[in-house]
């Protein structure tokens, strides 16, 4: 036997010796018998009983929570006598919890593990749950069924408190029904209620405690249209409640087109008094209108906002001029005080004109923008501001977009008169855009080249290196780059006529 085969076998026979040592110095115990949980109302502590294990040598017991087949432990009682344990814990305030536990012994052999018992029977906790029907005047109280094992439940009760009073018997029910309703009950007052289940032998076992407050819900005195607003192609609504509502459940409706009626778009929640929703769904190029309606808890509309129309802009080229037309923003709770129109001619959008609150048309001159223009497109909307809203909430409202074709216009004069009477003394073409690049050349009948410029601001004043030139006709090339990315090219001619 070589030195490898030693250690081998000598590690196997450790092996062996140490489970054979946890087998025979820790047996695993049996489990105890849980037989009752029970939720202290007040405190939401739980209480514990069960029959102790069988088996001798019991150090403690663990409690555990039991879900899904599996047990998380969360308190360890060490005393080989206990009966019962009570621990705070709050999640039997939100819902029924299973607990299971297990007897634990101690290895008679230092450093070795102790064994626990498999888990014993689970017990899940009583939740009592409590609604306030306030269209039929009702409170609808509920629980889940508490086990009849190991010990049978004869019945359940149901234990009331009113406005912090003392707790009686509300209603009994038989060990199958699992819920009550309470017709005769005071509005405006506080019903504490707990569910105890009897069982056999005596004892019960308790739920948590589900209070409800008996007032009925008060609808908003007002609800505020902030503003139906265009925006990445879809319609944005806001809309402010009244602070002092109740009511948390809101119907969208909306109309599209002048002859259409209001019909359900959405149904909306809100805690907090205000409420957004994006419609994706709408055509910004037509006008839709929105109403935002409180709903009771009877599914009844108790108060209907003011109405909140998209504006919808509409263009038209004449001549030089740019002629928008929308539909007047209405029914803001204040007042239209001004429309701001905007436009973006290639870098962003900018100012460009205002209207007053009356006005739903706008002309802009082409001209007073067209050496801005850098784009493929001029776009342009308008934005009404509103004042005076009697909630203080002034609002703006954007219309939809409406965009045109760059005017891409080159005019070249055929003459000029370079005599420096300060009329017509320079030449270059006149564009009506901002070009990309530019390329100018003017160059006498042989070809000679008497002026060149890359600057479309640059102009010819009729000399070559400081020389003036001859009345005549000369020649010109341009090339352009416009700002739709068209390349153009031109050639002609132009005279020079010197005044006498």
């Amino acid at each position: 036997m070589n030195k490898k085969q030693f250690y081998t076998i000598l590690f196997l026979l450790k092996l062996f010796s140490f489970k054979l040592l946890s087998q025979i110095n820790c047996t695993v115990p049996l489990p105890p018998v849980l037989t009752s949980v029970s939720v202290d109302p007040e405190t939401s502590k739980t209480s514990f009983t069960w029959i102790p294990s069988e088996s001798s040598d019991i150090a403690a017991y663990i409690i555990y929570t039991f879900s899904g087949g599996d047990g998380q432990a969360i308190d360890t009682v060490w005393d080989p006598s206990a009966t019962s344990d009570v621990i705070s814990n709050t999640a039997p305030k939100y819902g029924s919890v299973s607990y299971v536990v297990a007897a634990h012994r101690l290895s008679a052999i230092p450093g070795l593990p102790g064994c626990t018992s498999p888990l014993s029977n689970d017990i899940a906790t009583i939740f009592c749950e409590v609604s306030l029907d306030t269209c039929n005047k009702k409170l609808n109280v509920s629980w889940n069924s508490y086990p009849s094992v190991p010990r049978r439940v004869t019945g359940y009760t149901l234990m009331l408190s009113v406005d912090n009073g003392a707790y009686s018997a509300a209603a009994s029910t038989n060990p199958d029904t699992y819920n009550f309703t309470l017709q005769d009950f005071m509005t405006d007052s506080r019903y504490c209620f707990y569910v105890r289940a009897e069982l056999e032998g005596g004892s019960f076992s308790s739920s948590n405690l589900a209070c409800v407050l008996t007032a009925m819900q008060r609808p908003p005195g007002w609800i505020n249209a902030d503003f139906a607003t265009v925006a990445s192609g879809n319609v944005e609504l806001s809309f402010t409640v009244d602070p002092e509502s109740q009511i948390t459940d809101f119907l969208l409706e909306r109309k599209s087109g002048s002859a259409g009626s209001f019909t359900p778009l959405a149904r909306l929640k809100s805690a907090n008094g205000n409420l957004t929703y994006s419609d994706k769904e709408a055509d910004i190029n037509t006008i839709n209108c929105y109403r935002l309606s409180a709903v009771n808890s009877c599914g009844i509309p108790a108060t209907v906002s003011n109405s909140a129309c998209n504006m919808v802009l509409t263009e038209e080229r004449k001549g030089n001029l740019l002629n928008l037309t929308w539909n007047p923003y209405r029914q803001w709770t204040g007042s239209v005080s001004e429309y701001t129109i905007f436009a973006d001619t290639g870098t962003g959008f900018g100012i460009v004109g205002t209207a007053g609150a009356a006005d739903s048309t706008f002309s802009l001159d082409y001209r007073e923008i067209m050496y801005e223009v850098s784009g493929k497109d001029i776009c342009l909307y308008v934005s009404a501001s509103e004042s005076s809203n009697p909630h203080g909430i002034d609002s703006q409202s954007n219309s939809s977009l409406a965009c045109i074709e760059t005017v891409e216009v080159i005019t070249v004069p055929n003459l000029f008169t370079p005599d420096n009477d300060l009329k017509n003394d320079l030449f270059r073409p006149v564009l009506s855009f901002q070009p990309v690049d530019y390329h100018l050349i003017v160059s006498d009948p042989h070809g000679g080249v008497l002026f060149e410029t890359r600057d479309e601001y640059d102009t010819w004043d009729g000399m070559r290196n400081g020389k003036v030139q001859p009345e005549g006709v000369y020649l010109w090339f341009l090339r352009v780059t416009t700002p739709s990315g068209k390349r153009l090219t031109r050639t002609g001619t132009v005279t020079i006529v010197r005044n006498p």
